[in-house]
Order: structure tokens, then C-alpha cells, then sequence
């Protein structure tokens, strides 16, 4: 049981034995005891205004005022300020159809596109009948189960209807390669970053009152540029490899960077494989509709003599895609507060990030310069040797090496 959850169960417990002032010195204790914050901790959890406990503490740090006969003396029944809700039974109704105005059937609000602050509230309240200050606004909105809440991302889209069954034909084939010893790379491009002193969310620890200096406006450097890192995570070993690019993140910069993983650490890794299997998202630029995706995979195959199975995540999905949530999210709380100065800068970063479960990050930088907007002619599409799948063979597909 967490401190708060005790305090309210202990005082709880004795609302039947103690009397207002016991009650009141008992609640002035404790906060004395928490500390800083503690007043309001107990106020909170017991119920007891701010105001009585911080009387109580002024009785417990003035003995003589504790044993007067003032500070001994106790409501008669009934007496002290009444609730908010007491005193106006229809305010809550009347907060709630401002707060949530459509789903409390008041769509016409004027608070209905606004940021709804306390003051504002009270406010408005004021102007239908109901008056009361902004703090006791906050108090009964947390009575009422509300609390400040950010934008939280969950909403998708539409979901295509064969998304789980794709899910399930992803995993089968996975399993299956790595049961027969062949690698598995989860792939993807990382949020592009502005390379420079600008702010970068999170925070990291320093010397108090000295952190560190940022540009005030995100402007992209025209020298620096942005840093592009496309990502290859190998799901047997838990290792990653990020390629930081300085140009374009095209289809070419994509398999680009497969093939430096591949010569650097695949072909060690796997020695004796047969077949590369690819999971990769259904956009970008390595997007399940992308026809210079396709023909660099069939130059790498012809490359490596390697069969190259890919298989795409649905529309809407990519968060599902492993390389995110095992690799990109330890990248992003490793670097958190930390200003990217430079390309040097974030493959340092990148090649820090570690795990307790043991990931390993290898990173480098890609000064290449990457062409936009290349066409594949149909010739050199029909040309590719892709067999599709049964099951939805515009996501799931082999490519093999031209003999």
C-alpha cells in the first residue's frame, strides 16, 4: 500500500473515535512528518482542508496555544463551512456539461473549443448561478474523477480487415526462419532529426541553474542540414545497426543500408544463410508500393545470392513493427535532452544505447548522396524476380537472385 492509500485508510479508520481537533492535529502531524508537499499529500488523501491542517501545525509548534481553552474547543454538530455540492446541488451537473460539453448534451458551449483552465471555469459557472472560486472548481473536479491528462495516441484509423491475420502470417514466417537459422531484420527509418543546438525533448542531469543553451527557433541549419537514421534491428541477436544519412531518405539510402549491415555484420552472423527475411513497414521508402524499394532489393539479392523475403506491416500498423520498440524508443530516451549537434554526435549517441536485456547498437554515418524521384520503368519492374504469396501477395513477397 503506497503512502498516500495508507494515510487515507489510517484516518478513515478513526473518523468515528476522533473529534474535530484530534482529527485536525493528527492530519498536522503527519504532514509534518512527509515534509515538503506533505500539507497537501494529506489533504488530499484524508479529505482535511489545507487551512485546518496547517492550523493543526501551528498548535503543535505552540505549546501553550495547543492546551488553551480556545484551541480545545469543538464544533456542535452540523457547524462549519458545507460542501460546494452541499450548498449548490446542481454545480456539478452544471461543471460537467462544461467540461465535456457533447457528451453531457451541451454542444453549444462556449467552452467547447477552448482550453478550459480553472479561472475559466469558475467563470463561466459564475455567469449560470453558481458561484464558487477556482480552487474549489480543481477540488471538486478531482471529487468527480477528472484529472490533467495529455493527448494520448491511440487511434489508428480504419483497420484493414485481414490486419491480425497479417499479423499472425508475419509471425509464422518469422519463426520459421529463425527456427532454420536464418536471419530476421525488422527495418525502418527514424524520425529525422534537425542536426545543431536545438532542444530536444526530455531531460538529462546537470549542475543546478545551468542547462544547457538551445536556439530559441527551429530553424534547419543550411549547413548542418537534417540527419536521416534508418534503422536494421536483427531480431535473433538483439542488435541494431543505424545508417545516419545526410541526404535524401530514399528507397536506394534504405537497401543502401542493408547492405552495409549485411557486409559488416550479416554475413559473419550467418554464414550459411540461404534466404534474408525483411519486415518492414507499408510506407515510406521501404513502402510495400514502391517500385525502386523492390528493384534495389533484387540488385542486393543479385549482390549477396541471397532470396530476400519481405513481409509488410498493414496500413496504420507501423508502431506494431519490432525495430521500434526495441531499438528506436532506446535511442530516443538515450539521447532525451541532449542537443544533436552533430551527425558525429548522433552516431555516438546511437552507438551508446544499451539495454538490461543486453542490445547492442552499432552506428555510422552515410555521406552519400541519394537521388529523388528515379522512375522504374516497367521493363526494369518485369524484369525482377518477385513471386508473390498467396496471402496477400502485395505485402508478402520473395525476391530472387537472378542466375
Amino acid at each position: 500500500m503506497d503512502m498516500d492509500a495508507f494515510l487515507a485508510a489510517r484516518h478513515q479508520a478513526l473518523e468515528g473515535v476522533l473529534d474535530e481537533r484530534q482529527r485536525r492535529l493528527l492530519a498536522a502531524a503527519e504532514a509534518k512528518v512527509l515534509g515538503h508537499g506533505g500539507v497537501k499529500r494529506v489533504s488530499q488523501a484524508t479529505g482535511v482542508a489545507r487551512g485546518s491542517i496547517l492550523a493543526g501545525i501551528k498548535e503543535l509548534e505552540s505549546p501553550r496555544a495547543a492546551v488553551s481553552e480556545t484551541s480545545r474547543r469543538i464544533r456542535r454538530p452540523g457547524a462549519g463551512r458545507k460542501k460546494v455540492t452541499d450548498r449548490d446541488p446542481g454545480v456539478r451537473e452544471a461543471l460537467e456539461r462544461l467540461v465535456e460539453p457533447v457528451t453531457r448534451g451541451d454542444p453549444e458551449s462556449p467552452l467547447r473549443w477552448t482550453c478550459k483552465s480553472l479561472m475559466q471555469l469558475a467563470r463561466e459557472l459564475g455567469e449560470r448561478g453558481h458561484a464558487l472560486s477556482h480552487v474549489s472548481v480543481g477540488v471538486l473536479l478531482k471529487e468527480m474523477g477528472y484529472s490533467l491528462q495529455a493527448n494520448r495516441k491511440t487511434l489508428e484509423g480504419a483497420s484493414h480487415p485481414d490486419r491480425n491475420a497479417q499479423f499472425e502470417y508475419i509471425n509464422g514466417k518469422t519463426e520459421t526462419a529463425l527456427a532454420a537459422g536464418q536471419p530476421v531484420i525488422s527495418v525502418d527509418t527514424k524520425k529525422k532529426e534537425l542536426v545543431g543546438r536545438y532542444k530536444n525533448g526530455g531531460k538529462q542531469w546537470r549542475p543546478q541553474g545551468d542547462p544547457e543553451w538551445v536556439k530559441v527557433h527551429d530553424f534547419v541549419d543550411t549547413e548542418l542540414g537534417r540527419a536521416n537514421p534508418y534503422g536494421v534491428y536483427d531480431v535473433a541477436s538483439n542488435t541494431g545497426w543505424v545508417s545516419v544519412g545526410t541526404d535524401h531518405d530514399t528507397s536506394s539510402f534504405a537497401v543502401a543500408t542493408i547492405r552495409r549491415w549485411w557486409q559488416v555484420v550479416g554475413r559473419a552472423a550467418y554464414p550459411s544463410a540461404t534466404e534474408l527475411t525483411i519486415v518492414a513497414d507499408g510506407g515510406g521508402s521501404n513502402g510495400s508500393r514502391v517500385r525502386l524499394w523492390k528493384l534495389e532489393l533484387q540488385r542486393l539479392a543479385d549482390q549477396l545470392q541471397l532470396s530476400i523475403r519481405v513481409c509488410h506491416f498493414p496500413p496504420g500498423t507501423s508502431k506494431w513493427n519490432k525495430i521500434e520498440h526495441r531499438l528506436f524508443s532506446f535511442i530516443s530516451m538515450n539521447w532525451r535532452g541532449q542537443p544533436l549537434v552533430s551527425h558525429q554526435v548522433i552516431v555516438d549517441l546511437i552507438a551508446a544505447t544499451t539495454t538490461r536485456k543486453g542490445l547492442k547498437v552499432r552506428a555510422e554515418i552515410d555521406p552519400a548522396q541519394y537521388q529523388t524521384g528515379i522512375k522504374v520503368t516497367n521493363a526494369e519492374f518485369e524484369a525482377i524476380q518477385l513471386k508473390r504469396d498467396t496471402f496477400h501477395g502485395e505485402w508478402n513477397y520473395v525476391i530472387s537472385p537472378i542466375q
